[in-house]
């Protein structure tokens, strides 16, 4: 084909069809060059998971190699779209790069232990969830120092559940959070059934209002201030919902994986 001017006349999935046809070089650079932008946006919407061992321009150039590879790997005959596809790679590669820089600190894990007991002895004293400024107040930290916490604990919860459920060693087994469309995650056409449905018996022991944010969070891609909006309470209050749920599941996994001591 004409380079140049026919190309721009191609959108991304005519383009794609023509590369998987001709594997021409040309084709993959400017398919790179169009899908960068998802490499960028999840950079900046994870870059506290990554911003103490590199720089947003690290993790667009190991994105760009992740997209190179993709395009090779890519099946159109799952019925999924190439950036469903990219995306949920991108960010397994951002994960793998934490889990390598073992990337939570001690600060973050006290932190997340010290809300969670602040948070559960205010709610028993007040009779409701506590607010941002009574949780601050008794951490004898400012709001604003409190809500940075917080959103760092967010990021140490989504990590940790997702090592727990994305750690397949020879021995071990590999679990998925569902989603509406097997097709998007290719990986569970591998996995024993048994799995799945250990997964899913933990995500069914969560109170209601656990398996809604699970749901939202990880199915539907909602972040935490859509949730909010959704159920009609406070972001903070879903962000500890959030943590409340990854901490039952992950130690329901660990006990049918026999990972107790992990």
């Amino acid at each position: 084909m004409e380079a140049g001017k026919q190309i721009d006349s191609l959108t991304n999935e005519e383009l794609l069809t023509e590369y998987r046809k001709t594997g021409e070089l040309s084709l993959k650079q400017e398919l790179v060059m169009r899908y960068v932008y998802i490499v960028r946006s999840i950079a900046i919407q994870m870059r506290d998971v990554y911003v103490s061992f590199a720089q947003i321009e690290d993790i667009v150039n190991e994105g760009v190699l992740v997209i190179m590879s993709a395009l090779d790997k890519f099946d159109p005959e799952k019925n999924v779209k190439f950036e469903t596809y990219i995306s949920k790679r991108i960010k397994g590669m951002v994960i793998d790069m934490a889990r390598k820089q073992d990337w939570i600190p001690r600060s973050v894990r006290k932190n997340a232990r010290d809300i969670d007991e602040v948070t559960t002895k205010l709610y028993n004293e007040l009779g409701r969830y506590p607010t941002p400024e009574e949780i601050a107040a008794y951490l004898n930290i400012s709001v604003e120092k409190y809500q940075e916490a917080q959103r760092k604990t967010t990021l140490y919860n989504v990590l940790s559940l997702d090592l727990v459920l994305d750690d397949g060693g020879e021995n071990k087994k590999t679990a998925y959070l569902p989603s509406k469309d097997e097709n998007e995650q290719p990986e569970l056409k591998c996995l024993k059934k048994e799995s799945g449905e250990i997964l899913a018996e933990g995500i069914r022991k969560l109170k209601e209002n656990e398996q809604m944010v699970i749901s939202m969070y990880y199915v539907e891609e909602l972040n935490m201030k859509q949730i909010a909006e959704v159920l009609s309470v406070s972001e903070p209050r879903v962000s500890q919902i959030h943590a409340n749920a990854v901490k039952k599941l992950k130690a329901y996994l660990q006990k049918e994986y026999g990972e107790e001591n992990r």
